[in-house]
């Protein structure tokens, strides 16, 4: 048993999507978010500024005695798990593994799309990820660069966000594609309006909910998950709007965001 809470962040709100799976599926752990506001989106980056951004963000959550560290965050997955991990001492979850693990388990016809950010498709990691999971699976990739300043501007079901979906994603459905995997933690924000672009006959594959899976199995078989005995505290802090960051966030919760902190990273 270990109250200690776990620390999630991502470039800004869309890691709200995996507290939420957390919530769910871990209902009695403590957790403190960080989100980046102040530099959204990450994924326009080079690699040296994303792993620059990712060790800051690293560095503040470990001010706070944390069990663990889900990053919510594809673009820092893609580009940046692997130092993190060589140079801390504490569990750190990503999104990929768990994400693709799923998506070859769901595909029928082993044709998966995956929508991304820029850096994240860059870095080809999901598509080895992929092909190491199942190398008949053939993989057609698409960044999707105005999804994340679209969710930031809280536009989750209006015309303009719907019809940048449809240009994306056209080459994608193209290729009879049966799943699709949403490779950037923003991308569940809009899930319905992607699920009504695509239709019903592709399923999407939530990299929020598979991280959060990942995260309970994880601190299961390491012994640090909490017995559930008081009542869970969560703590929000990000480093510019938090208004924004309140509104749109409580929106697509469904609950108050009140303990919520602007920070400045040294």
């Amino acid at each position: 048993m270990d109250q200690r809470p776990i620390g999630v962040f991502d470039s800004g709100l869309g890691g709200l999507t995996a507290v939420h799976s957390l919530w769910r599926i871990l209902p009695e752990e403590d957790l403190i978010y960080f989100g980046d506001t102040a530099r959204v989106p990450y994924g326009s980056r080079s690699r040296e500024a994303i792993l620059k951004y990712a060790r800051q963000d690293v560095r503040f959550l470990r001010s706070f005695d944390l069990k663990a560290i889900l990053i919510a965050c594809g673009t820092v997955t893609t580009t940046s798990l692997a130092a993190l991990q060589a140079e801390n001492d504490l569990p750190m979850v990503g999104v990929v593994e768990p994400t693709c693990r799923r998506a070859v388990l769901m595909t029928q016809n082993k044709r998966v799309g995956l929508i991304a950010t820029a850096a994240s498709v860059r870095s080809g990691a999901y598509e080895a990820a992929l092909r190491r999971l199942d190398p008949e699976v053939t993989v057609f990739s698409r960044a999707c660069p105005l999804f994340v300043p679209l969710v930031e501007e809280g536009w989750l079901d209006h015309e303009v966000t719907r019809l940048t979906a449809q240009e994306y994603l056209k080459p994608v459905l193209a290729e009879n594609v049966d799943t699709l995997v949403l490779g950037c933690t923003h991308y569940p924000l809009i899930k319905p309006l992607l699920q009504d672009v695509v239709g019903p006959e592709v399923r999407l594959v939530d990299s929020a909910i598979t991280v959060a899976e990942q995260a309970a199995r994880t601190l299961t078989e390491m012994g640090i998950a909490n017995d559930g005995r008081s009542l869970p505290t969560y703590c929000y802090t990000v480093t510019d709007i938090p208004l924004r960051f309140q509104t749109i966030g409580e929106r697509f919760l469904g609950r108050s965001i009140q303990q919520l902190e602007m920070v400045k990273l040294g």
